[in-house]
């Protein structure tokens, strides 16, 4: 055995050549910061990937793992039960919009996703509306990396290497418009006529093949990008209107990064299917789940032609050390007041991102909840350029940074204080004045 030797490993989206090159080590992580393998700490900007929201190696969540793994390892969910799935079953629909009570669990977004777009035909399906196969996503949306998620997400990258993907697939127009919503704060001003790209495109099919609408509420991978005022809304009005269900994808929006339980609250619109994972457990195990309208459920369950209603799920469904974590996250989230800490905090977060307005390079600066987007003007024949040698950059100087193409992306554990929030634009800004 080398444990020194970088490349048997072949590292998901990265730059395997360049990270071996000049690699980027972490040993060790507690509360906001990371330690990196030379005994550095390095502030956590994006909570891991969107997903540690209560702080790393939060005790709660580390006792609860711990006595799980030595009371109930495993425990299989084709047939038989433990208590953990049930309770967080009970916790959730508590939490979730009055309509969702029912919950399906995964082990990670992409899962989530491709479970929920199952979950959308087969209901139609059992209620003898078979013809609604067809699925809507959107330009610039990410929706994991499955079949079904790339078929409906809208990044060139996710899918241009990977042939036809499913059949039956449109996408609605993106909202991002920088010349209009430029420097934003919460919800932009305009692009809510957007939404009517729907009505073309059920113009086109006809509703009676239109299964569903999926739409991350704040689409985040492609770079933060808050929604239009109202465009949530009249998505839901045009579905109600055809008999077509709107899935929010809230992998990342869910669980306290918009200050709520989820985004369906924050813009008070209630889809028919959420879709979560990340901050489930924050980031502790993997987990992901769908939680679904009782109607769904229960159509399901009135009209299956075997005694198996959704023939569908996954080995790791509801793992116990799984459950174990995200009954503790939500006891943590709730005891720390950690969805009041981002309440508290946004404005303060807002006033300092946008602080790094009129730095060289900076074009735009879009901020919501505890989430923030820096956009960087792109080098001439290398997008995404620039944005990367910012993030190795800020690594050297004690911050973590998320990129994706020339957006940094900024999405902090809910528990960052103000100093720490200053403390991350200062690195940021300090940064971006020495790149070119």
């Amino acid at each position: 055995m080398r444990p020194n030797n970088l490349e048997n490993y072949w590292m998901p989206f990265t730059s395997n050549r360049d990270f071996k090159a000049d690699p980027r080590m972490i040993a060790s992580a507690k509360g906001m910061y990371y330690k990196s393998s030379d005994g550095r700490q390095i502030m956590d900007g994006t909570a891991g990937l969107w997903c540690v929201n209560a702080g790393h190696a939060h005790p709660k969540i580390v006792e609860a793992v711990t006595k799980a793994v030595q009371t109930l390892d495993y425990a299989p969910g084709f047939n038989f039960g433990h208590d953990g799935a049930f309770e967080l079953s009970n916790r959730l629909a508590q939490i979730f919009p009055e309509n969702i009570n029912h919950f399906f669990f995964t082990n990670s977004g992409s899962e989530a996703v491709d479970s929920a777009l199952k979950i959308a035909l087969a209901y139609h399906r059992c209620r003898g509306k078979g013809t609604k196969t067809r699925l809507i996503g959107r330009e610039r949306g990410y929706h994991g990396v499955g079949f079904g998620g790339i078929s409906v997400g809208g990044l060139v990258k996710n899918r241009m290497y990977f042939g036809s993907l499913l059949n039956g697939v449109d996408h609605m127009r993106h909202t991002h418009n920088p010349d209009l919503n430029g420097f934003s704060r919460g919800e932009v001003e305009h692009g809510y006529e957007l939404a009517e790209d729907l009505e073309r495109i059920v113009a086109l099919h006809d509703a009676s093949n239109i299964a569903a609408v999926i739409v991350e509420p704040v689409a985040g991978s492609t770079g933060v990008l808050p929604p239009p005022k109202g465009y949530l809304k009249r998505l839901r009005e045009i579905c109600d209107a055809h008999d077509i269900l709107l899935i929010f994808d809230e992998v990342i929006t869910a669980f306290g990064r918009l200050g709520c339980a989820t985004a369906s609250d924050y813009f008070d619109v209630e889809p028919d299917i959420i879709t979560f994972a990340k901050g489930l457990t924050s980031g502790v195990v993997p987990m992901g789940g769908v939680g679904v309208k009782d109607e769904i459920y229960q159509t399901m369950l009135d009209n299956a032609d075997a005694p198996i209603e959704l023939f569908h799920g996954y080995t790791y469904s509801g793992h116990p050390l799984a459950t174990a974590a995200a009954l503790a996250s939500l006891d943590a989230y709730v005891e720390d007041g950690m969805f009041e800490n981002v309440n508290n905090l946004s404005e303060h977060w807002a006033d300092c991102a946008h602080a790094l307005k009129g730095l060289e390079h900076v074009t735009d600066i879009r901020t919501i909840g505890l989430v923030a987007g820096i956009e960087l003007a792109s080098r001439p024949g290398a997008v995404g350029a620039r944005a990367y040698d910012v993030m190795k950059a800020a690594w050297e100087k004690g911050l973590m940074v998320r990129v994706t193409g020339d957006v940094l992306a900024f999405s902090p554990p809910l528990i960052i204080n103000k100093q720490e929030i200053e403390q991350l634009f200062e690195t940021t800004a300090d940064v971006l004045r020495k790149v070119l």
